[in-house]
């Protein structure tokens, strides 16, 4: 089958290829020239949405423009015991959660926290943490803090100052991560200098591409479409192995006037061998959108037929491992490639590269160097510009990007991660998602919707067999599992979910002590679950107080609640031992609960503000204060 490329016919977009790989041989950069044992470099990742996987591999570009021989993993895939022999090491890190580490270096962590690893364990190690965080969350940046601590306990030297970097920031993670990675180098150079032949390798040069990218003929054997695995209980369901769980219900439970739609999604998990607990995250793989999937296609003249095989162009850069292989191009746009993510730096710096259009390029070049960032943040982060948006504002590139790089164009799509709102003891084999529909306006004529939301809310299992991949990953907030505990529970909007599931829990095995915090708008639109809850009050088992901030005329919220109940909270918390989670929004929910309750101690527990906050600290140290926020 022919082949109609992007814009080019396949030979020409192979030749385009080979000039390109010629061009970067041509200055000095085959790798086997330049491998050597004392210049080696590793870049170890945790990451939870793929935001630390793309600064660790921009921190290995750069160290093979400099002649490093380089390697990217996450830490779980890293072997830790040769950590010992590495001369020099970048971490980049997120920090998920309550100031907890990303599920791929879980592993890596627990190991290095082991009392019995000797002091001097990492005294060869050389090493810089740059972390990726949230001003908005509590604890920010908190797993680089204590990774940077932790390695210089063992011994470890580092090369740079922590560096963390703030999603909050109007130039959002670029603005410490540039002046940050150009001190790096200058150091780095310092211990390591180049060689007396070589040069440090110009930006302008394009890299090789990720994978090789071969076509083949139309009566290959394909093994290309959605594969439902028939047996997941070797390794159970997984990010590379999910589950599809069957579609039970679907429904809206904010009212049809109400101006969000939020979902009660039912999933069917029965012979997945998935089991949870209260406070696990359902993790959920979309796909892309029909609309785009076709205008996509449409736009770079894809033929959705073609299809491909991929092969190592780098040997520590493994395949995709959820690829089929041969694999359509229909598949890559629909399952695999992110086009509705807003696009990073880097996404532009190779986009420089190929353009022909002297005004397109320079706009390319200017989006990627530190002085462009703010224009580069108005363009697309602010207005969340999505990669297929801007590919459709720049008609001239589309039609000589080689297919080579589309994969180091555009980032796989990542899952999504929703709070569990249901119990296995209440639902047998089935999972529960409280979700609300995300769509929003910015200056873009077109409003934003989510992905995952978009997706999920459109599935109608009336209609079809409809199945959802996903897996279960372990949540960041833990339940007391002593019954005679008392929970209080805060839980504005979705900020419910979690708490849906542990009072399931508790309660079908007649268990009070369960009191529980809701706000929302109305009572009569968004009052999530409102007919859940009565029958267990009357029997004793439950205690809700609600906020709802529209129904007159001052705006009431949790936070008022707590305070007006101060009393009863003290006796549940001094008294009782109770413990207190708040689940909801991070923009600034949590920060009024925790004042909210820092009033409440000091007005019945008789405390000063300076001795109110050392007993919260206290009560979070034993984990009796847990906080899941998301922005």
């Amino acid at each position: 089958m022919a082949y109609s490329g992007i814009g080019h016919d396949r030979s020409l977009r192979q030749s385009t290829f080979v000039k390109v790989r010629s061009r970067y041989r041509s200055v000095g950069v085959d790798q086997s020239s330049v491998t050597m044992e004392s210049r080696r470099l590793t870049v170890l990742y945790g990451s939870q949405t793929g935001t630390a996987q793309d600064v660790a591999e921009r921190v290995a570009r750069e160290a093979k423009r400099r002649h490093f021989s380089t390697k990217v993993l996450s830490m779980d895939q890293y072997p830790i015991a040769s950590l010992i022999h590495e001369p020099m090491v970048v971490f980049v890190c997120s920090t998920t959660g309550q100031g907890d580490e990303p599920d791929n270096m879980k592993v890596f962590w627990k190991f290095l926290l082991r009392k019995n690893l000797p002091t001097n364990s990492l005294c060869q190690l050389n090493f810089a943490v740059l972390g990726l965080g949230d001003s908005s969350y509590q604890k920010f940046n908190f797993v680089a803090k204590k990774l940077q601590k932790r390695l210089q306990q063992l011994g470890g030297t580092p090369l740079h100052t922590l560096g963390l970097a703030d999603d909050q920031h109007d130039l959002g993670p670029d603005a410490v991560v540039d002046p940050w990675l150009n001190t790096l180098w200058n150091k780095v150079l310092s211990r390591y200098p180049l060689p007396p032949d070589k040069a440090i390798i110009s930006e302008h040069i394009l890299p090789p591409p990720r994978y090789k990218v071969q076509f083949v003929d139309g009566d290959e054997p394909s093994m290309n479409g959605l594969h439902v695995p028939t047996d997941s209980s070797v390794s159970g369901p997984s990010q590379n192995n999910p589950f599809y769980a069957r579609l039970v219900s679907n429904d809206r439970i904010t009212a049809d006037d109400h101006w969000q739609d939020v979902r009660l999604i039912k999933l069917d998990v029965s012979g997945s061998g998935l089991s949870h607990a209260a406070g696990d995250v359902a993790m959920i793989q979309p796909p892309n959108l029909p609309d785009e999937v076709q205008t996509f296609i449409q736009l770079l003249k894809l033929n959705p037929e073609d299809r491909i095989l991929l092969q190592q162009n780098d040997p520590d850069v493994p395949l995709p491992p959820t690829l089929p292989q041969p694999c359509t191009i229909q598949h890559l746009v629909e399952h695999y490639w992110d086009i509705h993510a807003v696009p990073r730096r880097w996404f532009f710096t190779l986009l420089s590269y190929f353009a022909d259009n002297e005004l397109e390029k320079e706009k390319f070049q200017e989006f990627s160097t530190a002085e462009g960032q703010e224009e580069l943040y108005s363009y697309c982060n602010r207005p969340k510009r999505t990669t297929l948006e801007v590919l459709e504002d720049f008609p001239h590139v589309i039609n000589t990007i080689p297919v080579d790089y589309l994969f180091d164009l555009i980032p796989p799509i990542q899952p999504r991660a929703f709070s569990i709102a249901s119990s296995l003891q209440a639902h047998p084999n089935e999972v529960h998602v409280l979700m609300a529909v995300v769509q929003y306006k910015t200056k873009l004529f077109t409003p934003r919707r989510g992905l995952c939301s978009t997706w999920l809310s459109s599935l109608n299992p009336q209609k079809d067999d409809v199945r959802v991949p996903m897996w279960i990953r372990r949540g960041t907030i833990s339940f007391p599992r002593t019954p005679a505990t008392p929970v209080i529970m805060v839980g504005p909007g979705t900020g419910l979910a979690p708490f849906r599931g542990f009072i399931q829990e508790r309660t079908t095995r007649g268990i009070g002590g369960n009191v529980l915090f809701f706000g929302c708008r109305n009572e009569g639109k968004d009052f999530f679950c409102a007919s859940e809850w009565q029958p267990l009050v009357e029997k004793g088992l439950l205690t809700v107080y609600t906020a709802f901030s529209r129904d007159q005329e001052e705006k009431i919220y949790v936070q008022q609640r707590i305070k007006e109940n101060g009393a009863v909270i003290w006796d549940l918390i001094h008294n009782q031992e109770a413990w207190i989670f708040v689940a909801g929004n991070a923009k600034q929910m949590p920060t009024d609960v925790q004042s909210a309750l820092q009033s409440v101690l000091m007005e019945h527990g008789d405390m000063g503000e300076t001795e109110a906050d050392r007993y919260i600290h206290s009560l979070e140290h034993r984990r009796r204060y847990q906080v899941e926020a998301w922005s």
